[in-house]
């Protein structure tokens, strides 16, 4: 099992020293000295007010964020938790994460998303209603660019010809591809595009928010890895060879008052039995000190004892 967490910068307004150059280099620091994975941002470019007041969170950039914790960094690998894949030219995500990907030795994992924000779609002049389109062609063209030279694309939203992206990235066949989404289509995309699949824990009204499928137990956790290995194997594609990224149920989350390790460690065999490979953390986020003692207690209690 691989544990990964996303910088605690999950609330509006953010403490200010999590956002710092030195924030960001601590957290990144302390989680690779913790024994963790892996080590991302959210990306919100443009959120509306109104979300924010209702419970959302501010943001950086994804890309600049990763590449600045990549610097202080030699193990943890950058995955973005996750990039909101229609919002950006596909070649220009592509560019992105080639750079990271050559800049920090082959860390990069590219995580995506469809989106579900319409105010932020709107703000960035990306049709809403076609954005399952957007996604899927730009899946297409980030394989492509990755890995060939002179590429011809001809899509709905995207059209280039004889397109030649160098430098590539360093990882090979190029970075991991995870697909994120709790429905059946996000896990049959990952049967035609992806390298992993990252659902989120929802309940019946995020999810509804999200617009995506509920995934607030073990057993419907559990439904979804069984469609995908059905799919992958329908597919001709090995269900071992593909990474599969949740949270834990059990014990809690490190920082609160009643965080129970042994029932967390309890609730990771019962998630490696089903076949997750990627377990992710939820961190606090009231302070950067509070941050790093939670990342600390975690690698000592959990990580270590994994």
């Amino acid at each position: 099992m691989r544990f990964s967490i996303t910088h605690p910068m999950h609330s509006h307004p953010y403490h200010p020293d999590l956002v710092s150059g030195n924030g960001v280099t601590a957290v990144a620091a302390a989680a690779e000295a913790a024994g963790f994975h892996g080590f991302g941002f959210t990306d919100h470019p443009a959120p509306s007010q109104r979300w924010l007041d209702a419970g959302g969170h501010d943001a950086v950039d994804p890309f600049v964020a990763m590449a600045f914790a990549a610097a202080g960094t030699t193990t943890l690998r950058l995955v973005p938790n996750i990039v909101v894949l229609p919002y950006r030219n596909p070649f220009v995500v592509a560019k992105s994460g080639a750079t990271l990907d050559l800049l920090s030795g082959g860390r990069f994992t590219l995580a995506v998303g469809v989106g579900y924000l319409k105010r932020e779609f709107a703000a960035l002049g990306v049709a809403y209603d076609e954005r399952t389109e957007l996604f899927d062609e730009a899946l297409e063209v980030i394989r492509a660019i990755w890995t060939t030279d002179d590429v011809t694309f001809e899509g709905k939203h995207f059209s280039a010809r004889g397109i030649t992206a160098h430098p590539r990235p360093v990882s090979r066949p190029h970075p991991p591809i995870w697909i994120g989404g709790n429905t059946a289509a996000a896990r049959a995309r990952v049967v035609r595009h992806g390298d992993g699949w990252c659902p989120f824990a929802a309940p019946p009204g995020l999810a509804q928010t999200a617009g995506t499928a509920a995934l607030d137990s073990m057993e419907a956790v559990t439904a979804g890895i069984e469609d995908l290995r059905a799919r992958l194997t329908a597919a001709g594609r090995d269900p071992g060879g593909i990474d599969i990224v949740f949270t834990n149920f059990e014990g809690g989350n490190p920082g609160d008052d009643d965080f129970n390790a042994d029932a967390y460690l309890a609730g990771v065999e019962k998630l490696a039995a089903l076949g997750v490979t990627w377990l992710h953390v939820a961190l606090p986020g009231d302070s950067l000190a509070r941050a790093l003692e939670a990342i600390d207690s975690f690698g000592k209690s959990v990580i270590a004892a994994a």
